[in-house]
């Protein structure tokens, strides 16, 4: 009798030895989701309620399958809102509470939890455009507007104000959108610039004795012959004096020359160079701005020994006409030599920057 109990005894510890050695059953869930050992399953963790002040600076914290989100006032979030199966509980939703009330933006279902209220389905809470998110729903705007401070009002979008060259031309602000327009000389190219209208083209736009001379935003006539007595014309543009009398005291010649130039144009700029037609040897060129420089708004600059450069040094405003006389004086001290020409530069400047 002993010796069975002992054999019995000694069967029991070796049970239970092994048993304390066997390792325990364990369950490992994504991050964000907990196992819960009644149902066995990985149940969704709402870090919007096991987190203290999960969301900062005021934003609104939204549970997420896994995480969460923190959207800001103009958060604009698109969901995928498609059909989910009512029978089985899926991962957007959530145990019902003790009380058996849901959360805003949550409904119960027939199995007891709190599933996502889908309001841009039920009802068109926004303005223009809704979209679901999990407890909740953004709105979102047509092109041309923008979500008011209400989150849920769109606001016409004055495109023309956000700067001036929304538009080359003129801007025009309409509900949703804006239209581009130019000024008088000028054509809409593509939908914001625009593009001067070269009038000299388009036919007989002066008299016969005239020649016409295109420029930014419009265009102008001149003379075809500008000479006066005592000079005559030799050339394109070109008058010479005739008589060595009469122009002992004047230029041997005048070249006329025209130019358009943008109104406000960067300076300092090149815009004009002036060039010796004739060169003999062993004599000295000096140029200068003879007239059209009162206000001290150009300058030459040497570029060689036969040319100079006209140089703008302060902007222009259009619309206006600036004539300019360049002169070269050619000298020889040696033989007592000494002859002078001009040329007489018309700048056009346009009403416009463009």
């Amino acid at each position: 009798m002993l010796r069975l109990c002992l054999c019995l005894a000694a069967a029991i510890s070796a049970a239970l030895s092994q048993q304390d050695t066997e390792e325990p059953v364990t369950y490992t869930c994504t991050d964000g989701y907990e196992f819960e050992s009644e149902r066995q399953i990985c149940r969704d963790i709402d870090e919007c309620e096991t987190l203290p002040d999960a969301c900062k600076g005021n934003m609104r914290c939204v549970n997420h399958y896994g995480g969460y989100l923190c959207l800001p006032h103009n958060a604009r979030i698109v969901v995928d809102s498609g059909e989910e199966d009512q029978d089985v509980p899926g991962p957007a939703q959530r145990d019902t509470p003790a009380s058996g009330r849901c959360a805003a933006g949550f409904a119960p279902d027939d199995h007891g939890y709190c599933r996502d209220v889908d309001e841009c389905a039920t009802r068109n809470p926004c303005h223009h455009r809704c979209a679901n998110v999990v407890g909740s729903f953004v709105c979102r705007c047509e092109r041309g507007f923008e979500l008011g401070s209400d989150l849920v009002t769109c606001e016409d979008v004055d495109e023309c104000s956000f700067s001036v060259n929304v538009c080359q031309g003129r801007c025009a602000n309409s509900p949703g959108r804006y239209a581009c327009s130019c000024p008088a000389g000028y054509v809409l190219q593509g939908t914001r610039a625009c593009k001067d209208v070269n009038e000299c083209d388009l036919g007989q736009v002066c008299h016969e004795d005239q020649m016409c001379w295109n420029y930014n935003g419009g265009y102008q006539c001149y003379p075809r012959n500008p000479c006066h007595g005592p000079y005559v014309k030799t050339g394109d543009g070109r008058c010479s004096c005739q008589s060595s009398s009469e122009c002992q005291r004047l230029p041997s010649s005048i070249v006329y020359r025209y130019m358009s130039v943008l109104s406000g144009r960067a300076v300092p700029s090149d815009i004009f160079q002036i060039q010796a037609t004739s060169v003999f040897p062993n004599m000295v060129n000096t140029f200068r701005i003879k007239a059209g420089n009162e206000a001290e708004g150009f300058s030459l600059k040497r570029v060689g020994d036969t040319s100079a450069m006209l140089v703008m040094t302060k902007s222009l405003q259009g619309p206006r006409e600036q004539v300019v006389d360049l002169e070269m004086i050619t000298q020889n001290t040696g033989l007592n030599y000494r002859s002078s020409s001009l040329l007489r530069l018309t700048i056009v400047v346009g009403p416009y920057p463009y």
